[in-house]
């Protein structure tokens, strides 16, 4: 089906992200917070909200996890279509998945120091047959003025 789960921040009330605001590092704004860029959301939107790194934290990285998802089958594998910020100095950016039976992280998409600062947008499928939470991190290898990790606009197939 096209049904779409989308999580857009302008509220922290997501279905995927229970407990949005306990997800440290990450803080939710729009363009007109005074943080620097993004100086909008990925439509152009000055008043529109995001999550971008805080750029007051001490530890340069942040998760944001979303909560567990039941296994795929053939018919429904879950798409996640997301849009993305990251600094061309010294930001990167990571999708990650964990299984219930894994301790450990499994890195399944990575960008780093884009070329332009803008928004960009991307779609990962997730084939699971357990039960599974998907990662999305954030990481600054310096805390230069201007620089962040930004995200946007997370929607989940129905397969997720």
């Amino acid at each position: 089906g096209s049904f779409w789960n989308n999580c857009d921040f302008e509220t922290s009330l997501c279905e995927a992200f229970p407990e949005l605001d306990l997800q440290p590092g990450w803080i939710r704004r729009n363009g007109q917070s005074g943080m620097g860029p993004p100086y909008s959301d990925h439509n152009g939107n000055e008043r529109a909200y995001f999550l971008s790194l805080s750029s007051e934290m001490q530890s340069s990285s942040a998760a944001l996890r979303t909560n567990v998802f039941l296994p795929t089958d053939e018919e429904h594998l879950c798409q996640i279509r997301f849009h993305y910020w990251v600094s061309q100095m010294s930001g990167t950016f990571m999708v990650g998945l964990q299984k219930h039976s894994e301790d450990t992280v499994t890195n399944i998409w990575k960008v780093s120091r884009e070329l332009q600062n803008q928004w960009n947008v991307h779609t990962i499928t997730i084939n699971s047959t357990e039960k599974y939470e998907v990662i999305f991190s954030g990481m600054m290898e310096t805390q230069r003025q201007g620089e962040t990790v930004a995200i946007d606009d997370i929607t989940f197939s129905e397969g997720c």
